[in-house]
């Protein structure tokens, strides 16, 4: 989640305030980020799946409801946005294509982000019953 908000927050950053070689700077190291980020989200994934067991906590319900969507969003969104952003940011294309893809970029990383949010919520709401 930290990594996909520092994505995010980078991002905001440099459109507003940077310069064309800081985007490609940033867009390339999100690019590069997404080398540890991909693979962390599988294996959290994986973890949470068997930590929750077959568990009917409505809890647990919610958050594997949510998973799918985050990875499918990551992957089918987020991952080719970067590497579009990436490529045209390096060829120096900041044109109408770039900013709408950029939009597309925000709004399913803020769908991301608040998935993850909700996550979060309801991990500490469980880890907080089990502990009492």
């Amino acid at each position: 989640m930290l990594m996909i908000a520092a994505f995010w927050t980078s991002t905001v950053a440099v459109e507003t305030f940077g310069t064309k070689d800081a985007v490609l700077s940033v867009k390339t190291a999100i690019l590069w980020g997404l080398l540890v980020l991909v693979p962390a989200m599988a294996i959290t994934g994986i973890t949470g799946f068997r930590m929750a067991g077959g568990s009917t906590d409505p809890r647990i319900a919610r958050k594997r409801r949510r998973m799918p969507f985050i990875a499918l969003n990551g992957m089918l969104v987020l991952v080719p946005c970067a590497v579009f952003l990436q490529a045209h940011a390096a060829a120096g294309e900041f044109e109408s294509a770039f900013v709408v893809v950029q939009i597309i970029e925000l709004l399913a990383g803020a769908v991301n982000l608040a998935l993850f949010g909700l996550n979060l919520r309801d991990g500490f709401a469980l880890t907080r019953r089990a502990a009492a």
